[in-house]
């Protein structure tokens, strides 16, 4: 036995051996550890509790798993130094989830842990209300019966307790917090719990509104309510006092009790990636939840990311839509440059110009009683060279980055740095440039002296507007910042469509279609106006047109399998300086299909390189174990130079 200062300890006479999964950031330490449990700490060291442990010498945090009557280790083991708290924070399924989780994007279960339960504060743990939960009656849910024939089979399924996944089309101008309401209070009046994660604060603010008109027991989770805060109402989602959870990214972890719906809104919204490692996606993480715990599965938007389409295909998951004949009866008008010869006839510069008479008309039309948003890709003053005779944006030959003009000299590539000084347009031959300066707050500028008398708003990254009123002014936004407008707005124009078209990464088209879609479905139903400034013969473009995301979907999703791009294969992207890089690579036993592609500079940083690796979606776990394999024996060996890690990443270019 082992003696200290308080003196001798003896083991607890039931399961004296805790499993404790260590916060230590190492990637050959992801595995529990076995610890005896002191007879004074029996009645604490409860499975899910926080506990501290020596380790290599040092006091850490850790969590315990489980206890048990043996250990495997073969050699004496060290006791708990004590138990921070008897809270179970880490229910069993949460504690599979993470080892999922890590399992899948060759991470470590610290690293999800660390994602998924908040921090303590003691004084919440005493502050949470103790109580039962009612469920709500059953609503009425007439607003998916235009969805037919899934929309109201859907939600019989999950009113029935069947497990049901779906991928949800909304129809323009939808009010999807009300739908994303019934859908919760339908699972919540069996009892079970609801998930719902969006991707800001703002959509949250609406969808807790819909909730809480619906049933109680609604719990909202998100990073600015404060740490306390935050930490006293996981708890009550713990305790099972709240069974609805409505969040942002870090909700899709929340540990409800009973889960029996899993919601994802706006899947293909950049905020639903973790930022820190393993950088997990909400989308997946909630499919994995789902699977596991036989819950349903929900995922919707006004557009349709081609994941979710390949959910759609593997028959994993059916799809809702509406038909054709609801979708024209409220859907908005949508123009583009250049889909008819009468416009070029009518306005000649339409192609070249950045505001053409169909965007100022339609603009015109709609001030005379309602509110127009304008969407700009970009905020501030962006300086940026275009043929001075068409204004087709300038680029560049070899790899079509933007060009620069410098103070003195010829332009230049902003991607690779090579001189163009023999510059020629490709659309009409000219050498000569001219400089554009695009961006909202140049733009509010310009419309303000086009339509002088309107009160001109912006909304982007200094202040982010949740609503406007329905009278007549003109709202500019960058993208993910539009406020929603009572009544609808009477005119969307999506200005500068190559900005957003034009970015050199594998998911430009599905993105550019995701923020015109979601601005184009605050239009006005029925009569509104959107107004897109980009070629009419690109696909997003003709799927706005058409209001057709499900084409779009199918078609990315196609072009990518043929290429070997994500979602049809697993890919991962390694980054770290070439000698690290390498030093990997070299060691790595990829599966039967695994492919290397590179390494190349990362950006304009020459210490840094970037990888590619590839392969089937059969050999997806293999390819995440022999990464994960790799980390550990380079943190075994204590290497230097850190290497990251990125499975299914978002941008792969």
């Amino acid at each position: 036995m082992a003696n200290n200062r308080r003196g001798e300890r003896t083991p607890a006479p039931v399961l004296p051996v805790a499993r404790i999964v260590v916060d230590v950031p190492l990637a050959h330490l992801d595995r529990p550890f076995d610890y005896l449990v002191p007879s004074e700490l029996d009645a604490d060291a409860v499975p899910g509790c926080r506990v501290r442990v020596r380790f290599a010498g040092q006091l850490v945090d850790g969590f315990l798993l489980e206890r048990v009557e043996t250990s495997e280790y073969g050699k004496k083991l060290a006791y708990l130094e004590r138990v921070v708290s008897p809270e179970p924070v880490l229910s069993p399924e949460i504690a599979s989830l993470a080892r999922a989780v890590a399992d899948r994007y060759a991470g470590g279960m610290i690293d999800v842990l660390r994602l998924a339960i908040p921090p303590r504060h003691a004084r919440a743990e005493s502050s949470v209300p103790d109580g039962s939960w009612e469920p709500p009656p059953v609503p009425s849910f007439d607003g998916w019966l235009r969805y037919h024939p899934r929309g109201a089979s859907y939600l019989e399924a999950l009113r029935a307790g069947r497990s049901a996944h779906a991928v949800w089309q909304a129809l323009p101008a939808e009010d999807w917090p009300a739908r994303l309401a019934e859908v919760a209070a339908v699972v919540a009046s069996t009892g079970k719990g609801v998930v719902i994660v969006v991707p800001d604060h703002r959509d949250l603010a609406r969808l807790d509104g819909a909730c809480s008109a619906l049933m109680s027991g609604v719990v909202t989770l998100s990073a600015d309510l404060g740490p306390a805060e935050r930490y006293r109402r996981w708890l009550m989602v713990r305790r099972g006092v709240a069974r609805v959870v409505l969040g942002t990214r870090g909700t899709m972890f929340a540990p409800v009790v009973s889960p029996g719906l899993f919601v994802v809104w706006d899947d293909g919204d950049d905020l639903h990636s973790e930022p820190r490692a393993p950088y997990p996606n909400v989308r997946d993480v909630l499919a994995l939840r789902a699977h596991a715990s036989g819950a349903s599965l929900l995922v919707g938007g006004f557009a349709r990311t081609a994941e979710a389409q390949l959910l759609v295909d593997s028959g994993w998951a059916h799809e809702i839509v509406a038909s054709r004949e609801t979708l024209r009866s409220v859907a908005p008008r949508v123009v583009s440059v250049g889909d008819s010869d009468w416009q070029e006839v009518k306005d000649p510069a339409a192609r070249s110009a950045r505001l053409p008479s169909i965007a100022f008309e339609a603009a015109r039309a709609a001030l005379a009683d309602s509110p127009v948003l304008i969407q700009v890709p970009r905020r501030g003053y962006v300086p940026a060279l275009a043929c001075q005779q068409c204004r087709q944006p300038a680029r560049c030959r070899r790899c079509a980055g933007p060009l620069a003009m410098p103070d003195t000299g010829s332009p230049y590539c902003r991607w690779c740095g090579v001189s163009e000084a023999g510059f020629r347009c490709p659309a009409c031959g000219s050498r000569r440039l001219r400089g554009q300066v695009i961006g909202a707050r140049r733009t509010a500028e310009e419309l303000g002296r086009a339509f002088p008398g309107v009160p001109v708003r912006t909304s982007g990254a200094e202040e982010v507007l949740a609503s406007v009123p329905s009278k007549p002014a003109l709202v500019v936004s960058t993208p993910g910042a539009e406020p929603f407008a009572v009544g609808g707005y009477g005119a969307v124009l999506l200005l500068d469509g190559w900005a957003l078209l034009g970015r050199a990464d594998l998911r430009a088209g599905e993105e550019a279609l995701r923020r015109w879609m979601t601005a184009a479905a605050l239009v006005r139903p029925g009569n509104g106006r959107v107004v897109v400034i980009a070629d009419s013969s690109l696909a997003p473009v003709q799927a706005l047109v058409r209001w057709d995301p499900v084409w779009h979907a199918r078609t990315e999703l196609a072009a990518r399998t043929e290429l070997g791009f994500p979602p049809a294969v697993r890919m991962a992207t390694v980054d770290g300086s070439p000698e690290a890089l390498n030093a990997l690579l070299d060691e790595l036993r990829l599966p039967s299909t695994g492919e290397i592609l590179g390494p190349v500079p990362l950006g304009e940083d020459e210490q840094k390189e970037r990888a590619l690796l590839r392969v089937s979606r059969a050999e997806g776990r293999a390819l995440a174990a022999v990464l994960a394999e790799a980390q550990a024996v380079r943190t075994a060996r204590k290497e230097p130079d850190l290497v990251r890690i990125k499975l299914d990443p978002v941008e792969v270019l």
